[in-house]
């Protein structure tokens, strides 16, 4: 297990973005879950955010593609509009307690 952050340290309806090793990841929380992701882009492969930590589009309740405005579900990562429509954001298992969010493992390639 990799310690991520602490969970006061991922409010409610906000996006950080983590680099551990090789691998770019990204967090949101919605409705007290924690959701994870690789940070990458079915359709181009390349990372999402706008800025640092800026994964969601200007509602917050979608994951929004900076490069070419693909719109995912927070909950599954279904891309639910833009070139990629129908594809998903890898998932990444997590797990949160008291003492932080934990990234359980690596995706497997």
């Amino acid at each position: 297990m990799i310690l991520l952050c602490r969970p006061d340290e991922l409010a409610e309806g906000q996006s950080r973005g983590f680099l551990i090793d090789d691998l770019n990841l990204l967090l949101v929380r919605k409705h007290g879950r924690v959701h994870a992701y690789e940070n990458s882009c079915p359709h181009r492969g390349i990372p999402l955010e706008w800025l640092p930590d800026r994964f969601l589009d200007d509602s917050g309740s979608l994951i929004q593609c900076s490069s070419h405005g693909a719109l995912f579900l927070i909950e599954s990562g279904e891309c639910v509009a833009g070139p990629c429509s129908g594809d998903t954001l890898q998932p990444l298992e997590c797990r949160e307690d008291s003492e932080g969010i934990w990234l359980l493992g690596r995706p497997e390639t």
